[in-house]
């Protein structure tokens, strides 16, 4: 019998995996396109750079056939939607709303540090898309303009029953900022009424009752329900980790619980191999996770940088048959404080896709990290380390949180 790794697992999905947003946008658009009820999209960047203004456009035509279209992106992850853009979507009934706009003082007030980072898309509560590629073309940054080479991210297509679980979730935000905004227009009614309106009726036809097809389930992190949930999934599946555990994470600083279990597993002999960013994008990010390298490394644990261009996937695989694809990093601002979204799956042909792909990565793209490479770093380099790393460590006291 498969290992639950604490998970209530459902049979009967069909699952694809995709590379970056020339695989992930084409078959975005094509679900948008075959849709016929209702489109529901949740992102943390939504950018109108190149490519991802084909996702734009097919929402406003999927809205001008009279779907029920409802986007909402992070008011922090994506900037303000351009004029042009406002004005077709508004034209054509698409429905956008922004979570946790910032407010006089930004950042600087730890509340708001509480963003929405999942990538969710459902199409007519039969299909859905999740992972960690963000509506952004692979070749564009938008703090670094264009880039030589692609952004390395991941994401899935699924059907069955766990689609019901992201719409749930979804519903419960919808209704969320709805409310919110009918409670300062001091319009009571309307936000009474808010959560049943954010409520699709499913398609005769959906896939929920299938018996057959691989096991998955939607693992969520929130500040509610969830709040330990996908920390919780990475820990057992690492501790029932007897052969080999391999992850490619963007913002890597776990803490010490799953450092510990790193540890652990590579004491008593799995392979534990990790792909991390290996190019500099904000200060904290890059330098808080160096201080973390050294013990991983001498217990035996090998650490592989991902050179040509930013990294962003959150995937694992365990054990050849256990896998993840998501939006969560595992640092403390994803384990902590975002709501995540990540789909869990057990099937051995899945994660043998996954699998190759990241050997590939690796293979092709990883610079090995040796111990005496992270020794011999220049002085002031360690020093921004250990700054970053007190720094971030602060910044979750002033929130409440010990990691």
């Amino acid at each position: 019998m498969p290992r639950s790794h604490g998970l209530s697992y459902r049979a009967g999905h069909e699952v694809q995996l995709l590379q970056g947003s020339t695989e992930f946008f084409p078959a975005l658009i094509a679900a948008m396109d075959a849709s016929r009820q209702s489109i529901w999209l949740e992102t943390y960047i939504f950018d109108f750079t190149g490519s991802a203004q084909a996702v734009a456009q097919a929402l406003e035509q999927a809205a001008r056939r009279g779907l029920v279209v409802r986007v909402v992106v992070d008011g922090v992850g994506t900037d303000a939607i351009p004029e042009a853009w406002q004005q077709r979507w508004a034209s054509a009934g698409v429905q956008w709303r922004v979570f946790s706009p910032l407010g006089p003082g930004g950042l600087l007030i730890p509340n708001r540090w509480r963003r929405l980072h999942r990538k969710l898309c459902v199409m007519d509560a039969e299909r859905l898309f999740c992972g960690g590629i963000n509506v952004l073309d692979d070749w564009y940054d938008p703090h670094h303009g264009p880039l030589k080479q692609p952004r390395f991210d991941l994401a899935v297509s699924l059907s069955g029953p766990v689609v019901s679980d992201a719409v749930d979730t979804m519903a419960r935000l919808w209704w969320r900022l709805e409310a919110a905004q009918a409670i300062r227009s001091r319009h009571l009614p309307h936000a009474l009424q808010a959560w049943r309106q954010a409520l699709p009726a499913p398609l005769p036809h959906a896939l929920s009752g299938r018996s057959k097809g691989l096991r998955a389930a939607l693992v969520l992190r929130d500040n509610l329900r969830h709040r330990t949930r996908i920390e919780k999934t990475y820990l057992r599946a690492i501790g029932a980790a007897r052969e080999e555990v391999l992850i490619a994470n963007a913002y890597f600083l776990p803490g010490r619980k799953l450092r510990r279990a790193l540890v652990m597993a590579a004491r008593r002999g799995v392979k534990v191999r990790l792909l991390l960013q290996g190019r500099y994008e904000s200060f904290m990010q890059y330098h808080a996770a160096r201080p973390v390298y050294g013990p991983l490394l001498a217990a035996g644990v090998e650490i592989h940088e991902y050179e040509p261009s930013f990294l962003h996937a959150k995937v694992a695989v365990v054990d050849g048959c256990w896998s993840t694809v998501g939006s969560s990093n595992l640092d403390p601002l994803s384990l902590l404080l975002a709501r995540e979204a990540n789909v869990v799956i057990d099937d051995r042909e899945f994660a043998a896709g996954l699998r190759a792909a990241l050997q590939a990565a690796m293979r092709q793209a990883g610079l090995l990290v040796r111990p005496e490479w992270l020794a011999q770093r220049r002085w002031h380099l360690r020093v921004l380390d250990r700054l970053a790393f007190g720094l971030m460590r602060l910044a979750l006291w002033l929130t409440g949180h010990r990691y």
